[in-house]
């Protein structure tokens, strides 16, 4: 539930609600972003979040290997 006060909107608790957005979107990356990132770049225990095919990476080693 939120009322509008001009231009911005408090929560019932009394919070400005665009400024939260707005404080939001200039903090830097997401919780989610991060472990996008970590997966990317090869953090610890982020396996499961990686979009790597190991079999694909498996056969270009061995490929070499022959």
């Amino acid at each position: 539930m939120t009322r509008e006060n001009g231009e911005a909107q408090f929560s019932v608790s009394g919070t400005n609600i665009n400024e939260v957005k707005q404080k939001n979107a200039e903090a830097g990356l997401s919780y989610n972003e991060v472990k996008a990132l970590l997966a990317q770049q090869g953090g610890y225990g982020t396996a499961i979040y990686s979009d790597t095919d190991i079999a694909e990476v498996k056969q270009e080693i061995h490929k070499h290997e022959q």
